[in-house]
């Protein structure tokens, strides 16, 4: 049963003008350490080096999500809708907050660098002795298990997970519209209204009502846009290499048993892959980068050079290159060691694809990742059967390869490299 604050809580926000807190578990949650940390992790990672404005947090962001969930079940119940459950809503807007609670600094980058999850992340943070959990079970004993099992998908009422995570979902629609606002790009202005005013609850799914498609076409090519010119955008790219370089070299040091001039505890549970609840929760941005300003000054050069252009945003060069196979990839790695450079180092291949959308295939069942469309005689359609614009970015993987490379030993190097190898970082 909800409990209502005594005095409802606003936030001012920049993209969704204000974020309304009615319910006391939801203020108690935001509150909490664990919640509170998520303002010292970017949302964009390393996207501030390429978008200067791009410094807004997880913690905005988090809140934005609950916001757009908020505003979708209360039309859900203004409206009576029959297949929308009251029950479900405050553990609804409960995941909705914190879905990203288990992000570490640099979000994605430090997830690849030592093979995490965020999301179990997030759900060892709900579900062990934290305050997040606390506050839940004052709801009910199984209350942060039911939160947990949203998070992780395996929820028994699909439409609270499509709530959170779908097609359609609120996180998407906040990073799209957050991340456009803060990188200064127009892509992601999407119609948040008019997509909110056309959700219906329909037999357990999210679907639209067929009259907004068009807004619906209008927010896939924006999360196509988004990808390209945000997400993927190559010196993006580079600076999340650089940063994944960084933690590589540290961890093998650290596994070598290399001194270091500068280590903090949580570091070296980190390397080690024996991080507890209690120490990830104490890994964010500032201690990162006050590692790395540390680390400019290690007697190991290659570790060093790597977090001084991180640092003072000396970024590796890229050239593009159409088709690549293994044989040249190997070439080139040859011929970088020939030359006197690192080739595991100093190149990295990167080919950034999207898929915008995953089109119905006759014959499929529709599954979640779908999105379908209600007719004026309650007939579900899958989008792309209707859309021709859908339809014509359905499967869609576009992409170059990259070539990323530190440019000033690239071109000392450069004489000593094969013809061939050399004219193609000459472009």
């Amino acid at each position: 049963m909800k409990q209502l604050l005594s005095e409802e809580k606003v936030f001012k926000d920049p993209v969704h003008n204000y974020v309304h807190v009615q319910e006391t578990i939801i203020w108690r949650l935001i509150n909490t350490r664990e919640f509170q940390r998520l303002r010292r992790i970017r949302q964009l990672g390393t996207s501030y080096l390429t978008f200067h404005g791009a410094e807004h947090s997880r913690f905005s962001h988090s809140l934005g999500v609950y916001e757009i969930t908020r505003r979708i079940i209360s039309q859900f119940e203004r409206s009576g809708y029959k297949d929308w459950m009251p029950e479900e809503s405050l553990l609804t807007l409960c995941a909705a907050l914190l879905h990203d609670l288990g992000h570490g600094p640099f979000s994605h980058s430090i997830e690849e660098a030592f093979e995490m999850n965020h999301e179990d992340w997030t759900c060892r943070i709900i579900l062990e002795d934290t305050e997040i959990t606390a506050i839940l079970k004052d709801v009910a004993e199984d209350f942060p298990q039911k939160v947990a099992s949203v998070i992780s998908k395996t929820y028994e009422h699909e439409i609270v997970v499509n709530l959170v995570s779908g097609p359609l979902d609120a996180d998407r629609m906040d990073y799209l519209l957050r991340d456009a606002y803060y990188t200064g790009v127009n892509y992601g202005t999407i119609d948040i209204d008019r997509i909110l005013r056309m959700l219906r609850p329909y037999h357990g799914r999210v679907v639209v009502k067929e009259s907004g498609m068009h807004a619906i076409e209008d927010y896939l090519m924006s999360r196509y846009q988004m990808y390209w010119q945000v997400y993927f955008h190559p010196v993006t790219r580079s600076s999340e290499i650089i940063l994944r370089q960084i933690f590589r070299r540290a961890k093998e040091l650290f596994q070598n048993g290399y001194d270091f001039g500068f280590m903090i505890e949580p570091l070296k549970d980190l390397f080690r892959g024996e991080v507890t609840v209690e120490q990830y929760l104490l890994l964010d941005e500032a201690m990162i980068q006050t590692a790395f300003m540390q680390w400019t000054l290690e007697k190991d050069e290659l570790l060093s050079d790597l977090c001084c252009r991180f640092i003072h945003r000396k970024l590796y060069k890229y050239v593009e290159i159409e088709n690549l196979d293994s044989e040249t990839i190997g070439e080139i790695r040859r011929s970088f060691a020939g030359a006197g450079l690192n080739a595991e180092y100093d190149l990295e291949i990167d080919f950034p694809t999207d898929l915008p959308y995953d089109v119905f295939r006759p014959g499929d069942a529709f599954d979640s990742k779908q999105i379908l469309l209600l007719d004026r005689h309650d007939k579900l359609r899958e989008i792309s059967e209707v859309s021709d614009i859908v339809r014509s970015i359905s499967g869609i993987h576009r992409g170059r390869y990259h070539l990323y490379f530190p440019q000033d030993k690239l071109h000392k190097a450069l004489p000593l490299l094969p013809s061939s190898i050399a004219e193609i970082f000459a472009k």
